[in-house]
């Protein structure tokens, strides 16, 4: 199996966006797979394992969707691996200032094209 392309990873962090932004249950399903493996963080515990986990972590305590923006690519895509960069910024309100982050996502992908892996690297900008 040749595995996914540029275009197939880029079209995926579309989706991931827009299922950040309408945190909608059934746009975060479509993205993983029933037994996904994500991690927030590369290290630590505490990371959902199972679609439901997932969710329900992800639902816990949504990002207002005028809160912040993002924009993420692919970096590098080999088979059914890849590597995006990208940033998020969170704009400013009441209870934390303005913020911006540099995201590295690690992923795997199943043959159907969802993630069954997925960790978030990211650092602070200060």
């Amino acid at each position: 199996m040749p595995g996914l392309d540029r275009d197939q990873v880029q079209a995926w962090l579309n989706r991931y966006i827009a299922a950040w932004r309408a945190n909608e249950e059934g746009l975060i399903r479509a993205l993983f797979t029933d037994d996904v493996h994500y991690r927030y963080q590369p290290y630590g515990e505490g990371h959902p394992t199972g679609l439901d986990a997932l969710v329900e972590s992800w639902l816990e305590n949504p990002d207002p969707p005028d809160s912040w923006e993002a924009e993420y690519e692919p970096y590098a895509v080999d088979g059914d691996f890849a590597v995006a960069t990208g940033w998020s910024h969170y704009r400013s309100t009441e209870s934390a200032p303005e913020r911006t982050y540099r995201n590295v996502f690690l992923m795997r992908f199943a043959p159907d094209g969802r993630c069954a892996e997925f960790t978030d690297v990211y650092m602070r900008e200060e």
